[in-house]
């Protein structure tokens, strides 16, 4: 908890420094959150290339935007915020589906009642999961990736969206679920 304070202390102070002129301010907090955030959007769009373009873009967004900042808000809440919509929109410019690192769920949904011969190998196991990901809608593949991925509450999740947190669980609940049966549909084939 004193590192979030302190933290946050250190970015408005970053913030201050910018606002007043002084462009390395700015500097640090790109050097500071490029990787988490670059990470954010790696998971939703699933191309590095995109990725890198989409960070860039929040950064630009962050740098023209920064005056408007409440400094009573935490600043990576902030991005957090500013990423995930930058990819939603991309998502939706281009109807590409995001997707999850299939390691986030491997540990969730397991293949039950199979013999050691039957066992589905890991490279099976991994397209499957893609695919079942790659189901959802947009807002659940979201959810889910920031819930079971960077393990952010439900409270934080609604936070950054701007939904309900009961419609954040909801979503999480229905992403789990639709997962779980796209593999035991193509499991029990």
């Amino acid at each position: 908890m004193t590192g979030n304070i302190v933290n946050k202390k250190n970015d408005n102070e970053l913030i201050q420094r910018f606002k007043s002129g002084d462009i390395t301010g700015f500097n640090e907090i790109v050097r500071k959150y490029q990787e988490q955030v670059y990470w954010v959007i790696r998971k939703m769009v699933q191309d590095h290339d995109v990725a890198d373009d989409i960070t860039q873009e929040v950064f630009i967004k962050v740098h023209t935007a920064i005056k408007d900042f409440r400094e009573e808000a935490n600043l990576f809440t902030w991005l957090y915020r500013i990423a995930v919509n930058y990819s939603l929109n991309h998502l939706k410019k281009v109807k590409v589906k995001n997707t999850v690192s299939v390691e986030l769920i491997s540990e969730q949904i397991t293949v039950s009642e199979k013999t050691a011969d039957e066992e589905i190998d890991e490279d099976t196991n991994r397209k499957l999961l893609y695919e079942a990901i790659e189901t959802l809608p947009a807002q659940q593949r979201a959810v889910f990736n920031m819930r079971y991925y960077d393990q952010l509450p439900y409270d934080e999740i609604a936070e950054i969206l701007g939904k309900s947190t009961g419609g954040i669980k909801a979503n999480y609940f229905h992403a789990v679920k639709k997962i779980g049966e796209y593999v035991k549909d193509k499991i029990d084939f």
